[in-house]
């Protein structure tokens, strides 16, 4: 093949690529690169809502140094209370999410109704119905009330980290039913494990705990930390989280300053779980 037939081969390629993302290229700039564009440009001006619409004039960083800076500003009564509630929330999820899905791995009967009942929650629990559940406290843990537990925790930590561990102990049954797609995800993880490998552990004379940290926990390793990532995700859209509750109620410029906030933080959570997650596979190739 010719220069001039390979470069219109590459052209053809490339013309073929163009018209099967066109479709989700127009949809981004329609529905998605504008809204943001427009959001971060607002973030910078006093909005004002009056009969005739809305008016607007610009207001330089004041939004982002109320939220920053002023004491008693979003940032410090919502946002940093819901960042520790957070993490406490995401190991706790995910390490249920692997246990649970290890155990559903095994054969045994009614595998396939378990399997749909941990899955369930994700699909009929709305927003609506978990911030009820929330408030009526049917996601208690029964030993916390019997045997005083929030107490103990409020006499033995700072204020700052037992009332976000009090909160979730609170709900830990509500927040255990958002661990349905991190089961999921477990699950399929496990079946990319041969059972040769397991085999051989055997033949070896690996009991079940030395398999677990040899076998299982290095292979799934991908599967945490996509997990991690989704939960991080899953977490910062949950139903009770006070920043998405203040946005409905506060003013325009301010809301798309504290919205930009949001995501850099959000953004920064998640560049840390990458960061860790190269660094883990570089230590398990060096081992390996």
């Amino acid at each position: 093949m010719n220069r001039k037939a390979r470069l219109k081969a590459s052209m053809m390629e490339y013309v073929e690529g163009t018209i099967f993302i066109a479709p989700w290229l127009i949809g981004f700039l329609a529905f998605m690169a504008f809204p943001l564009g427009f959001s971060l440009y607002m973030s910078f001006r006093q909005v004002n809502v009056v009969a005739t619409g809305m008016t607007s004039r610009y207001a330089g960083l004041k939004h982002y140094k109320a939220i920053l800076l002023e004491d008693g500003s979003l940032l410090y009564n919502d946002l940093i209370p819901f960042l520790q509630k957070t993490l406490f929330m995401v190991p706790v999820i995910v390490i249920f999410a692997l246990l649970i899905a290890i155990l559903l791995n095994q054969k045994f009967a009614g595998r396939s109704l378990f399997r749909a009942i941990f899955f369930l929650p994700v699909i009929l629990s709305t927003g609506q119905v978990v911030s009820e559940l929330l408030t009526q406290g049917e996601g208690e843990l029964g030993f916390m009330s019997r045997y005083n537990v929030s107490g103990f925790i409020g006499d033995n930590l700072p204020s700052a980290w037992a009332t976000p561990l009090i909160w979730i102990l609170s709900s830990f049954v509500l927040i255990l039913w958002y661990s349905g797609v991190q089961i999921l995800i477990f699950l399929g993880g496990r079946q990319t494990i041969s059972n040769s490998a397991y085999e051989a552990a055997r033949i070896d004379g690996a009991g079940p705990w030395a398999t677990f940290w040899k076998i299982t926990l290095p292979a799934m390793t991908p599967f945490i930390f996509l997990n991690m990532i989704y939960t991080i995700v899953d977490l910062f859209t949950f139903p009770t989280n006070p920043i998405i509750m203040q946005v409905r109620n506060s003013e325009y410029g301010q809301y798309s300053a504290l919205i930009w906030i949001y995501f850099v933080i959000i953004s920064f959570f998640i560049a840390i779980i990458f960061l860790l997650f190269r660094r883990t596979m570089k230590s398990h190739e060096k081992a390996a």
